[in-house]
């Protein structure tokens, strides 16, 4: 209990789950809200006696059925591990947080909706208001600047699952925001220029931020920062697959207010069982054509130019239903490939992703071919945008078995011929018998004694 309340005082706002054995235990108020939340049994541990303490568990294998209840009942979840084997420890086994999973930052596909971005959204007040998205499971960073009324629609439009902001700001955001969003305040000291600029050149590998067209909008510079800090403090480190930061100029779209959104029932309806348009609308066949459409319908564009182009790739696919059909076909292959390159990234894919990933980049080799052979020049640039990848999908070719497994540690992962010492230790582990013979036989020989035996203990 030292431990944990040594690690619990590490993560105030956040709910512990304390592996134990084969369990995730929660221990106190945590416990309450755990058994409440997840319908689980609350017991006591020491009952009775003076360090009496309510308790509340599950299996440790049964994460990922009970973690996404607990994030989208709105609470931050710290995943404490076991960082050394029981078995070869003497005393107290160490541990550590492992993962922080806010409502808006995970990469758990039972938490993440399909077809929506799962963005984290940061807040700052200045000269004027700055607001930084981020869907961390797919890498999409924007930003924007302006009024409050201006930001606010920003919000609606991308339904955020998690705000954060600073302290000082706690109360008037809260007010706006805490009865339709998960909330979390910072220290001050995070929303400082100076800081959140570094953050961001740190991140992107560059000496000016100019390249994205962001450079000059401080309040938005501080408020992308912020969230930087936000994925270091959640233990989420590895962010190489955020590249980049796009900004939102409230210029190049028609700004729907949030009462014309609710009231037009573009992405929900307002009563239950109701259909919302985007409901209709929505025949995409891959999660990223869901989450496009959905950006598109509560960011419409206004520039004469580019609703022209969507027009004509979309007439171009009307006038040829043979096209439409044969890239439909091919999409439906597909898996969700912006979140499974964000797991590569992060190193948090498995080897049946690995699978799903290597069938969907094959797939969309015929839809490169088929788009760059069209008399449409936003299909022919559709192509140039596609990359063939040959090299990845070779080594997942070359390296991976095809009925590789979910998890790693079952084994059958690589191919034979792939490494020298795996393909020995393989066979020593199912083909010990032959590995034996193989010995006697060299022994006789280099000895030229053919009654050569060979026998072997078992040791338990």
């Amino acid at each position: 209990m030292k431990q944990y309340n040594a690690i619990k005082a590490k993560y105030p706002g956040a709910l512990l789950l304390f592996r134990v054995g084969d369990f995730y235990e929660t221990f106190g108020q945590d416990a309450v809200t755990a058994s409440q939340v997840l319908d689980i049994t609350l017991t006591k541990r020491g009952n009775g006696s003076a360090s009496e303490i309510e308790l509340a568990g599950f299996p440790h294998h049964a994460l990922d059925s009970y973690l996404p209840k607990l994030v989208r009942a709105g609470h931050r979840v710290a995943i404490c591990d076991q960082l050394e084997d029981p078995r070869f420890v003497k005393g107290i086994v160490k541990r550590g947080v492992t993962e922080l999973v806010t409502p808006g930052v995970s990469f758990n596909d039972n938490v993440l909706e399909r077809k929506r971005n799962n963005f984290l959204c940061s807040l700052f007040a200045g000269k004027v208001f700055g607001v930084a998205f981020l869907d961390i499971s797919t890498g999409e960073f924007y930003c924007a600047q302006g009024n409050e009324s201006y930001i606010l629609k920003l919000i609606q439009s991308l339904g955020p699952a998690e705000v954060i902001f600073s302290k000082a700001h706690r109360d008037k955001w809260e007010q706006h925001l805490s009865e339709d969003y998960a909330t979390f305040a910072l220290d001050d000291w995070v929303y400082a220029f100076d800081y959140a600029h570094d953050k961001l050149i740190q991140q992107f590998k560059t000496s000016t931020l100019k390249g994205f067209g962001i450079d000059g909008m401080d309040e938005a510079i501080v408020a992308a920062g912020a969230i930087l800090h936000y994925l270091e403090a959640t233990e989420h480190k590895d962010t190489h697959h955020i590249a980049s930061i796009a900004r939102m100029d409230e210029e190049h779209y028609v700004w729907l207010d949030k009462f014309t959104i609710r009231n037009l029932e573009l992405v929900n309806a307002q009563h239950e069982g109701g259909v919302p348009l985007l409901q209709i609308l929505d025949q995409t066949v891959t999660p990223m054509g869901s989450r496009q459409l959905r950006r598109w319908m509560v960011l419409p564009l206004k520039e004469k130019e580019a609703i022209d182009e969507r027009l004509q790739i979309v007439d171009h696919l009307y006038q040829h239903p043979e096209l439409t059909e044969t890239i439909t076909h091919q999409l439906k292959q597909v898996a969700d490939l912006e979140r499974l390159i964000s797991k590569v990234a992060v190193g948090r894919v498995n080897p049946r992703e690995l699978l799903q990933l290597k069938r969907s980049l094959q797939a969309i080799l015929p839809v490169k071919d088929l788009l760059a052979a069209q008399s449409s020049v936003g299909l022919k640039k559709l192509s140039d945008q596609l990359h063939r990848c040959e090299f990845l999908l070779e080594k997942i070719e070359k390296e991976l078995k095809d009925d590789a497994p979910m998890l790693l540690h079952q084994g059958g992962v690589i191919k034979d011929g792939v490494n020298a010492e795996l393909d020995e230790l393989r066979q020593l582990a199912f083909s010990g018998k032959d590995y034996l013979l193989q010995v006697q036989k060299r022994e006789i020989e280099r000895t030229g004694i053919n009654s050569l035996k060979i026998s072997y203990n078992k040791v338990f």
